[in-house]
């Protein structure tokens, strides 16, 4: 009976401080993210006061968590969709992944840590965070913009990119070998592949299964199913956010439509969940002797991330302010990186200070990515943008040309 009064007043307490975190982060106007990583360090091993008695708790809800962001985003686009945006947007997908994915890598081989931490610091400096751009996007009223649809596009690349990628690294971190590995990525293939099909041709009758009508039976239905899917996903070595993501993808129409708005609340409240268990299994005191690299590291890939945006935006035909607000609305890291690095320390597979390094380079973007997107708005800097569209057109044009 003690045991269960310590869990409620801890869990209680914890979550009241989340809500209060969260309000304050919209008055601020930041992600609520480096909050709830904050407040995860502030209460977990190493930090001020530790809550052991709920650890075990937000090690379950960090689980669902996932599984509930994944399937969300899965709800957000219709298979028809993402095919069309796999094909459209494919070589900014992978101009993407080159400049953004190398430099992780590079820097895990440069510190030492090996090749299966290199796979997964690579992914942890690739994904944008869908979830932080939106609300960016939103609050500058940049919906309408011409080069929104271009940063969305990268966005969808991406997270599609993630049911191919989660498969491999859960194999990775495994210990199986890359052999093996391999023989997960083609399965965890397949199975898109074979979603997609059954998505695009009988989405409709899948989704007769489940009431719009009925908010309850509706709720109960499609959770139940996520975590069926996500677990027998997890059995199979594909990985139990892969499961979700591809639930959310195969209901279309009035159901997707409803239970995106009953699941959003359990989605908040879940990844809210997952962001403190994150810093609740993270020391504090790995954090300083990281934040140098952290820092260098978010350097690199904040500029090399602006570049994807910014030519991904001219292939679009999109002038050169766009091409500006693009490349610097895709710098926050987030929700997808936290994942990676949450799976990876549960592996044990990696180096003890990636978990810390992880945390220190979300804080780092998640924080200045706001700051950067509203650049191309300031006075100065469109003032810069002008000289510089002068000094373009002053120069002499190439002897050809002119001939």
């Amino acid at each position: 009976m003690h045991e269960t009064t310590t869990l409620l007043v801890e869990v209680g307490a914890l979550l009241f401080l989340l809500g209060m975190l969260g309000r304050l982060s919209r008055r601020i106007g930041l992600s609520p993210i480096p909050l709830y990583l904050l407040a995860g360090l502030a209460f977990g091993h190493g930090g001020i006061v530790e809550l052991n008695a709920s650890e075990e708790f937000f090690a379950v809800g960090a689980e669902i968590g996932v599984i509930l962001l994944l399937v969300m985003l899965g709800l957000e686009y219709s298979a028809t969709e993402l095919v069309g945006n796999l094909r459209a947007s494919a070589p900014a997908g992978l101009i993407d992944a080159l400049l953004n994915a190398l430099p992780g890598a590079a820097f895990a081989l440069l510190l030492g840590w090996g090749w299966v931490s290199a796979v997964v610091l690579a992914g942890i400096t690739w994904i944008s965070s869908s979830g932080v751009i939106a609300k960016i996007l939103a609050d500058l009223g940049r919906l309408g913009n011409r080069e929104t649809p271009v940063v969305l596009s990268v966005l969808v690349i991406e997270d599609l990119a993630m049911a191919f990628y989660l498969p491999l690294v859960t194999a990775l971190l495994a210990g199986v070998g890359l052999a093996k590995g391999g023989i997960g990525l083609g399965i965890a293939v397949v199975t898109v592949i074979a979603v997609l099909v059954v998505a695009v041709r009988y989405g409709k009758q899948i989704s007769r299964f489940m009431s719009a009508n009925d908010a309850e039976a509706l709720l109960l239905g499609v959770l139940g199913l996520t975590l069926l899917v996500a677990g027998i996903a997890a059995k199979l070595q594909v990985s139990a956010a892969v499961g979700a993501f591809l639930v959310g993808i195969a209901l279309s129409g009035p159901v997707a439509h409803h239970a995106t708005e009953l699941l959003t609340p359990l989605r908040d409240l879940f990844a809210a969940v997952f962001f403190v268990f994150f810093g609740l299994v993270t020391d504090p005191r790995g954090i300083p002797p990281v934040l140098l690299p952290a820092l260098l590291l978010a350097f690199v890939t904040m500029g090399t991330k602006t570049l994807t945006g910014y030519l991904a935006a001219r292939r679009a035909g999109i002038a050169e302010p766009g091409r500006w607000r693009a490349g610097l609305a895709l710098v926050p890291r987030g929700e997808f990186s936290i994942v990676i690095a949450g799976l990876a320390v549960a592996a044990g597979g990696v180096d003890p200070q990636l978990a810390a390094l992880a945390t220190a380079y979300v804080l780092i973007t998640v924080v200045t990515g706001p700051m950067l997107a509203r650049l191309p708005d300031l006075g100065w800097f469109k003032q810069w943008l002008r000289a510089r569209a002068r000094a373009q057109r002053a120069q002499p044009a190439p002897v050809a040309d002119r001939a």
